[in-house]
């Protein structure tokens, strides 16, 4: 996969990073995690400029998650608690619950999408919450390309500065971000147990 990757943005360049990365975000088959570092190695070696990789991939990681705000403020809060009402059980939620996390959205949702942009497994569900809170796009927009741009040019660096030795991002971001998603799905088994518990 790291050759493929490597190759389609050697070969395609810029165009290739704003693809891959609305894919990692709209439908995350590979994660940036290892596109950004590798756009940093193809750029080491001269391929393609590390500023234009790093505008690249924020605009691509941008319109994915414009996608899930569209979703979300497609759907809005109403119908959201009508969704709860008939699968709260299988999503762990309540009315409650949706009106407790518009209140916080109301309040911390532009801090909330800019750190959660920054967070692996995170980064392309945090545009939704804040789409049903019905938060500005402007707002979002400017909150999300803050966290954006930072995690790109992270990722981007750590490539660029390991140049062949690229490989090693992976080996420690990797763990990092499987051990989110355990997390993740840890914290929904255990909502799922409490909340038949109640029942």
């Amino acid at each position: 996969m790291a050759n493929w990757i490597t190759d389609l943005i050697a070969e395609h360049g810029y165009l290739a990073l704003v693809l891959l990365m609305l894919l990692e975000n709209i439908f995350p088959p590979i994660p940036s995690e290892l596109i950004m570092p590798f756009a940093g190695y193809a750029a080491a070696k001269g391929d393609i400029n590390p500023i234009g990789a790093v505008v690249a991939g924020s605009a691509g990681s941008l319109l994915g998650a414009l996608a899930w705000y569209g979703v979300g403020y497609g759907l809005g809060a109403k119908r959201i608690k009508r969704v709860t009402q008939r699968y709260g059980r299988w999503l762990t939620i309540s009315e409650s619950d949706v009106d407790r996390a518009q209140r916080w959205f109301d309040r911390y949702g532009g801090a909330a999408v800019c750190i959660g942009r920054l967070i692996p497994a995170v980064r392309s569900v945090i545009s939704a919450p804040a789409g049903i809170a019905q938060m500005g796009l402007m707002r979002f927009l400017l909150w999300s390309t803050a966290g954006t741009v930072v995690w790109t040019s992270l990722l981007t660096s750590l490539g660029y500065a390991l140049g062949s030795r690229f490989d090693e991002v992976d080996k420690w971001l990797q763990p990092v971000s499987l051990a989110i998603v355990a997390l993740a799905i840890g914290g929904y088994l255990y909502r799922l147990y409490r909340a038949r518990g109640r029942r």
